[in-house]
């Protein structure tokens, strides 16, 4: 018997195939996605954690990426109220950079351009009386104050891959594509399952290339009709240094040489900060922070915080390549963050059809994922209507303003849990925390702690339910606890976790 075929294949599991597969899912589709590494192991987790509009993309004249942005904003803040908050940044003027009119009608536009209702407008601030302005320097007596949202980014992939396979697609981590080629109106994928080494086919009658930084690469081992268009892989990198202020706003603070840079409260002892804009050539896998990067980011925020940051002060630093359409601007910060969708069908065009994904923002990832259907269904002939924006992620189905009361329940219920602990896991998982405590009648149930209240039931949950299959996957990307964990807890949980999968 012939393997089936898949009305959907795609290749990536970052946060534009997840959104894409979860929502043809939902349209009716039959959807398998596989990914090389673990889902939001490349881009994905290495964003600055914002659901944002993009305030300096205005002087670039980007209104409509800029538009769709804002109007996602509380889209996503309503589909997922628990690894999605609103957050308030602080602007110092710097009346050297930028003169306060310009300022001022910027953040207008950024207030209106969006159709706002849950988010807080913008406001002014008195640096010389607020506790905003307490780290800052003397210098700074004014600035503005504006609403975006922060999100745990590589938990939204992770979400959004939930909900698609539970509404039947396949979702397949550490599968390597070896190639894609076409046999007539069909896509034959062979692919290597790097686990155990083995390969196996796969058949579509669509091909999404969603493979981010290595959209290029992939492209090798695609049939295609030859392309002008390529990927302009800039990286953009962060440090994260101990916390810098006391107060729960964030800052973004403008630069000589035309970037910004943000300060941001992060897993409540740390500050984020980033990010550079360079181009990268060479394997997006090999990309890592340079010395060059850190001093410039230490030396951006020094130039506003009363205390200095050296690179002495880095705890830890990520970096990720954003896969840019190349739009040949000259500065990587010009470069369009706008996404860009390329269908090629063949030499002929009756063959199956192959669609790439230039750029993107992790803001704008529905949005990106409904265009993509769009084409996909005139293709297949099919007519599911667009549903994703009114409906919650796994973990998500309570309006934001009831965070406390659905956290307090989830207190009572687990007593014994610790108010910090209870807390990280309601941030995490939301009503999904049900379904992980679902075997705990008491503490000894919690099984092992693996530090910084980590307890074996959740490393459990993580393995069976989202794909976690190393300690990275669990201190790095489904949490953020390796920033808080020693080299010898990091150890024995990943022995744990070695054991648990090789058993599952």
């Amino acid at each position: 018997m012939d393997d089936p075929v898949y009305d959907l294949a795609i290749i990536g599991g970052g946060i534009n195939g997840c959104g894409i597969a979860r929502d043809a899912t939902g349209r009716g589709l039959s959807v398998f996605l596989c990914e090389q590494n673990d889902l939001a192991s490349g881009t994905s987790s290495a964003s600055t954690k914002l659901i944002h509009g993009g305030l300096r993309y205005l002087e670039y004249y980007e209104f409509r990426l800029v538009r769709e942005a804002l109007r996602e904003r509380e889209v996503l803040l309503n589909a997922a109220p628990h690894i999605i908050w609103p957050l308030r940044f602080v602007l110092p003027h710097n009346k050297d950079l930028r003169p306060a009119w310009l300022v001022r009608l910027g953040l207008f536009l950024y207030d209106h351009l969006g159709g706002r209702k849950l988010l807080p407008g913008t406001s002014v601030v008195d640096l010389k009386k607020d506790e905003a302005g307490t780290p800052l320097k003397s210098g700074f007596s004014k600035g503005f104050e504006y609403s975006d949202c922060w999100v745990m980014d590589s938990r939204l992939v992770v979400l959004n891959a939930m909900d698609a396979r539970e509404r039947g697609a396949e979702i397949r981590t550490r599968i390597k594509l070896v190639q894609a080629r076409r046999n007539g109106k069909i896509w034959n994928l062979t692919l290597s399952d790097l686990s155990n080494d083995t390969t196996f086919t796969v058949r579509s009658r669509f091909l999404v290339n969603a493979g981010g930084p290595w959209l290029d690469q992939l492209m090798d081992h695609i049939t295609h009709c030859k392309t002008a268009e390529h990927i302009r892989m800039v990286k953009g990198s962060h440090i994260i240094v101990r916390q810098m202020y006391n107060h729960d706003r964030a800052y973004i603070f403008q630069n000589a040489d035309g970037r910004i840079v943000f300060a941001i409260p992060y897993e409540n002892d740390f500050t984020l900060i980033g990010t550079t804009d360079i181009d990268f050539d060479g394997d997006p896998g090999e990309a890592a922070v340079t010395e060059a990067e850190i001093d410039y980011l230490c030396k951006a925020v020094s130039e506003y915080f009363v205390q200095p940051v050296s690179p002495d002060d880095v705890v830890s630093h990520f970096t990720g390549i954003r896969p840019l359409f190349d739009d040949g601007r000259r500065d990587a910060k010009a470069a369009t963050r706008d996404y860009i969708l390329k269908m090629d069908a063949g030499v002929n065009e009756d063959e199956a059809p192959l669609l790439s994904i230039y750029g993107g923002k992790i803001t704008t990832y529905r949005k990106l994922a409904e265009s993509v259907l769009e084409k996909i269904v005139k293709y297949l002939e099919k007519t599911g209507q667009q549903w994703t924006a009114s409906q919650p992620l796994p973990g998500g189905d309570f309006a934001p303003e009831m965070f406390d009361q659905e956290l307090e329940r989830f207190k009572q219920t687990y007593p014994y849990i610790s108010q910090p602990a209870a807390y990280r896991l309601f941030r995490l998982y939301g009503t999904c925390v049900w379904k992980m405590f679902a075997g705990v009648a008491g503490p000894e149930d919690l099984g092992g702690n693996f530090g910084h209240f980590l307890y074996a039931v959740e490393v459990e949950y993580l393995i069976a339910s989202e794909w976690a299959k190393s300690c990275d996957d669990i201190l790095w990307r489904r949490t953020k606890l390796g920033l808080h964990m020693t080299e010898e807890q990091k150890r024995v949980l990943e022995e744990f976790v070695r054991e648990k999968v090789r058993t599952e």
